[in-house]
């Protein structure tokens, strides 16, 4: 298999980003929604709290780099073609996926700039983006909390579209971003 991405398939490098950022993604939201097991202040709470900070700022590094490969490669064909306003949902939902990668992490370290907290990523302490200032923090979280609910359903709805063109329509779609199986 290659590491680039060809008119038919695409190549090792973007499978693996498409991969990854899937299992970041979930190891994300798992340690946020886990975390309610422990007591507040525990320290099992608190480790998972420290490492929704840190996998979400590696899908915030990681995205831009996604973005470049996905930039500077070609895109495998869909076949048999799809429909025009097929093509423009999916243009949105990565879009929207893609948007939600970038504004979801970011948020996250404005929330703990303005909270005063430390910003951990693995043994650095990173700076803070704003000033200090309960209310922005507070503001900023809700829209973080809110958004992230909405991003359980872009997930949702990106896997059930794979999903609808492998098993009901009988494209490539999903197969394009699967290992090549002889």
């Amino acid at each position: 298999m290659q590491w680039r991405n060809s008119s038919e398939r695409y190549g090792l490098l973007s499978m693996g980003l498409h991969w990854l950022m899937l299992l970041l993604l979930i190891a994300v939201y798992a340690c946020i929604e886990l975390r309610e097991f422990f007591p507040k202040g525990s320290e099992p709470r608190e480790a998972l709290k420290t490492w929704h900070f840190m996998l979400g700022l590696s899908v915030f590094v990681l995205i831009w780099f996604r973005l470049g490969v996905n930039r500077l490669g070609h895109h495998p064909r869909i076949e048999p073609e799809l429909p025009l306003w097929q093509k423009q949902s999916a243009r949105v939902m990565h879009y929207g996926l893609y948007g939600f990668m970038v504004f979801m992490p970011l948020a996250g370290w404005l929330i703990l700039s303005a909270s005063a907290k430390p910003i951990p990523f693995f043994g650095l302490t990173l700076l803070p983006l704003i000033n200090e200032s309960k209310n922005v923090a507070e503001f900023i979280k809700q829209i973080h909390e809110t958004v992230g609910t909405l991003g359980y359903f872009l997930v949702g709805l990106h896997t059930a579209a794979a999903l609808i063109h492998h098993y009901l329509l009988g494209d490539n779609t999903l197969r394009r971003m699967l290992p090549k199986q002889d």
